[in-house]
């Protein structure tokens, strides 16, 4: 007989914003000069805590401030979105978790995704001896299968970033899609019965390979979870009178922002 438990699956917005951040180097705008502690977005990643594992999507150029600010005490994979470099810029400093751990951290992304890796931290591949450490990454392709991270399993679902294919990933009743300017049909259809849903919303212009405020209102129309949380978000919009202007179940998103959904595991995959 096959039992099961419940857990609670944590997520923790680490960043929110862009490529650039907000502020932005140089900017006056108003929200660049924001009090508001919502309007200050690191670079884009979601920290995903479930029975005692930590898994994080994306290490941008922000991770060491990000988690410290999160109190991240271990690192069992990665997930990668794909490989523009707000989304790998930060993996040396997966580092601390190999001392931690005193293991390899496995890393899970396209095989383009990978390829870049490889070719911008060549060090961290390079076999030969070095009195300098360097990250110990064990690179996994996606396949389009679910990653089996301790039991939990993370749905890859591909978006149209541009001209480029992006991954988001669902996991229990959670879905995080960041960098994407349009859901194709086979993915929406990964996306219904959602408790939480991520979805880039850069700003209401137009970008070739975002989606806007409007374009991500109406996906949550489509799609109808209990709640989304807007994220990528630029300095055109500001938290607060954005916030004033969306449906009840719909929000920016920011950092150090926590929620948390009920999964119910069963005990052989929670064995894993």
């Amino acid at each position: 007989m096959v039992s099961s438990k419940e857990i609670s699956i944590e997520v923790v917005v680490l960043g929110s914003g862009t490529s650039v951040g907000v502020p932005m180097i140089g900017c006056d705008c108003p929200v660049c000069h924001s009090d508001d502690p919502r309007d200050h977005r690191l670079r884009p990643s979601l920290l995903v805590r479930f029975a005692g594992y930590e898994v994080l999507i994306d290490t941008g150029p922000d991770l060491r401030q990000q988690a410290l600010r999160a109190g991240m005490q271990r690192l069992d994979a990665v997930l990668y979105t794909h490989s523009h470099a707000d989304h790998i810029l930060g993996i040396d400093d997966i580092r601390p978790f190999n001392f931690l751990a005193q293991r390899g951290i496995p890393i899970h992304g396209s095989q383009e995704t990978l390829d870049c890796i490889r070719r911008t931290f060549a060090y961290a591949f390079d076999s030969r001896p070095s009195q300098s450490s360097r990250p110990r990454l064990e690179p996994q392709p996606i396949n389009g299968k679910p990653i089996d991270i301790h039991g939990l399993h993370f749905q890859p679902i591909p978006v149209v970033h541009g001209n480029l294919t992006c991954h988001g990933f669902r996991f229990g009743n959670i879905a995080y899609l960041t960098d994407f300017s349009a859901i194709p049909d086979r993915s929406l259809c990964m996306l219904r019965n959602l408790d939480i849903v991520f979805l880039d919303a850069l700003r209401h212009k137009p970008h070739p390979m975002h989606s806007t405020v409007e374009a991500s209102l109406h996906l949550v129309e489509v799609l109808h979870p209990k709640r989304a949380y807007f994220t990528h978000v630029s300095h055109d919009l500001s938290h607060a009178l954005t916030e004033e202007t969306l449906p009840p179940n719909t929000h920016l998103a920011y950092d150090g922002l926590t929620l948390h959904s009920p999964w119910v595991l069963q005990e052989t995959e929670a064995a894993g």
